[in-house]
């Protein structure tokens, strides 16, 4: 029993409980709320960024110039002057009296002949003054039949000796009333046919109406006297004396003459050329601009050519006439023509953009040169372009 006796001394009961460890919590995921601080910053950097690239890096400013055509005459031409198309023959045609416009027979743009009636203004009381002196004057004209049947027979019976010198003073004496009575009324009728012919509005010369002024209804006055009055009620201009005035600096007057010839460009149609010869300088200076006037005559002109059109007036050598009738070349400044990859490019702006576009040149016509592809007409170009300036780069232009 000593053998299967167990000992218990061996038995021990261990009193420290080991920590097992319990079941791990997963890891937090990130806020809502820090995912949005997170964006915020992120949003504010990017803005940050900008803000200070726009500060720092400033778009280039550059100067930029237009492509178009010249011809030969243009490049040996010995100056040239800016100018507008005026009508030397143009007048305000306005009422001499003062009534409410009732008839205005034309508008804008209508051709009339001199003497013609454009408007007419209400005339019922000038009519019936007209009326009236004419039958004054029917009256006067048989008073002067009877005065001077009388008359030749007082002159008669004076030289028979019938009646007496004072019978036939008083007969001669009505006779010459009459007269006088008669220039008086006939007078008073051309005043009053004045008057009546004062209503109506006629054109003073050939010419085409620009602008209508006033509409029917309207009072029309010599003076404007009233606010809501008109003076003028159209306006009408030769369009057969259109010049262009341009301003010749006094610098460069003594290179003008007159029959000087000269190329008329109109912005209106840039590829249109007229020829013109210097009609007349005007003889005093403008104080201010330190310019002369000189006005430029149309050879031949067509009927797109208007009154206050912009035009540009290159004036010619004598000899230079016949290099007018050479078709004209597109060409443009030579600063604008840079290179890239071994090709001539230049920099168009489309906006505040600009694209780089390859060209192909020709030959110098004055301080151009001709442009053969790449380009068109009315393109704006950047002058003298900077070696850092890219295609697709946003530029500025100089002010």
């Amino acid at each position: 029993m000593s053998e299967n006796k167990l000992d218990l001394s061996k038995l021990k009961i261990k009193r420290e409980v080991e920590s097992s460890p319990g079941p791990q919590e997963p890891p937090h995921k990130p806020h809502f709320a820090y995912l949005m601080y997170l964006a915020g910053v992120l949003f504010l950097g990017i803005g940050i960024y900008f803000i200070i690239r726009n500060i720092v890096i400033e778009d280039p400013i550059v100067d930029v110039t237009s492509v178009s055509y010249i011809s030969p005459a243009q490049a040996e031409a010995i100056l040239t002057a800016n100018g507008y198309v005026v009508a030397q023959r143009k007048a305000a045609i306005a009422s001499k009296a003062t009534g409410r416009l009732v008839y205005l027979g034309y508008k804008e743009g209508d051709r009339v002949k001199e003497g013609q009636i454009i408007a007419r203004i209400e005339s019922e009381d000038v009519e019936a003054a007209l009326a009236q002196t004419k039958a004054e004057f029917e009256v006067a004209k048989a008073d002067l039949v009877e005065a001077r049947q009388s008359f030749e027979r007082a002159k008669i019976l004076l030289e028979q000796h019938l009646i007496s010198q004072a019978e036939y003073d008083a007969a001669k004496a009505r006779y010459d009333r009459v007269v006088a009575s008669i220039a008086s009324r006939e007078a008073a009728m051309k005043a009053a046919d004045v008057q009546f012919e004062n209503t109506r509005i006629r054109a003073p010369f050939d010419g085409t109406i620009l602008t209508k002024n006033a509409d029917i209804g309207e009072v029309v006055t010599p003076f404007g006297a009233g606010a809501s009055s008109k003076v003028a009620v159209v306006t009408l201009a030769d369009m057969s004396s259109l010049e262009v005035e341009a301003d010749v600096s006094e610098s460069n007057i003594e290179k003008i003459q007159t029959e000087l010839p000269c190329e008329i460009t109109l912005d209106a149609y840039p590829d249109k050329r007229y020829k013109g010869v210097v009609d007349k300088i005007v003889p005093t200076a403008d104080r201010a601009k330190a310019t002369v006037l000189t006005k430029i005559r149309f050879v031949e002109k067509d009927n797109r050519v208007l009154p206050e059109m912009s035009a540009k007036v290159h004036f010619l050598k004598m000899k230079s006439t016949d290099s007018m009738d050479v078709k004209p070349i597109l060409a443009i400044d030579p600063s604008v023509i840079t290179t890239r990859k071994s090709e001539k490019v230049a920099f168009v702006l489309d906006g505040r953009v600009v694209k780089e576009v390859t060209v192909v040149t020709g030959n110098k016509i004055g301080n151009l040169i001709e442009v053969r592809s790449g380009l068109s007409v009315g393109d704006k170009v950047v002058l003298k372009p900077d070696d850092k300036l890219q295609s697709g780069a946003s530029v500025k232009l100089r002010q």
